[in-house]
């Protein structure tokens, strides 16, 4: 297996004047849309119960009390808890997914955690060929680009937490960055520096 270290010099130009504050934008909607939004809480109107005045109003000494359901009461309504009714959707836009994209693996990169490998394929299918592959890089964790695939790959992989395989349509800038290094098989690798090329050339022409 030949295994190529990217460097700063094969990258495209546009690679490296990306801002970072991109990828920062980026990561914290693809985080935030991830969110589940179950958390619910009742506030005083939606609690059961409470309808009943819990004493009269003048003669115990105590404060007077309108509900049991009152907050300040156990089993009472909750105060400015959250409610489903927010929604944490954050709006990206495709050129900004794009530079996102860019400048996450220009930081890879830079950080010589870029392999480029003629295919990624473990015919036995098994996680202790997997991991072998996996410790060939001597790296943290990878996530692993495959042009297409494969039943026994997928079954090689699937078991170990540190590798994550993913089909070319699947990367986006939050995966690039949250992994240690990159593996992408070489065609993969020549699609994506092609199609930045295209972009680059396809804004240019927009001025």
């Amino acid at each position: 297996m030949s295994k190529v270290v990217i460097k700063i010099e094969d990258l495209p130009k546009s690679f490296l004047e990306v801002h970072p504050h991109n990828l920062y934008l980026y990561c914290k909607a693809y985080l935030a849309n991830l969110r589940a939004n179950t958390a619910h809480t009742k506030n005083r109107s939606a609690v059961s119960g409470g309808g009943k005045k819990p004493f009269s109003q003048k003669g115990g000494g105590r404060a007077r009390q309108g509900s049991i359901r009152a907050p300040q009461f156990r089993g009472g309504g909750v105060v400015f808890g959250p409610t489903t009714n927010k929604n944490y959707h954050q709006k990206v836009n495709k050129k900004q997914k794009r530079l996102a994209l860019m400048r996450a693996i220009a930081e890879k990169v830079e950080d010589g955690k870029v392999f480029v490998v003629d295919s990624i394929n473990i015919p036995s299918g098994k996680t202790k060929d997997a991991n072998e592959f996996f410790k060939s890089f001597n790296v943290k964790d990878a996530l692993f680009i495959k042009e297409e695939i494969d039943d026994k790959t997928d079954l090689a992989f699937r078991n170990l937490n540190k590798c994550y395989l993913i089909e070319p349509n699947e990367l986006n800038a939050y995966l690039a960055a949250a992994y240690n290094a990159l593996v992408i098989e070489k065609p993969v690798w020549e699609n994506l520096i092609k199609e930045s090329w295209s972009w680059q050339i396809l804004q240019i022409l927009k001025q």
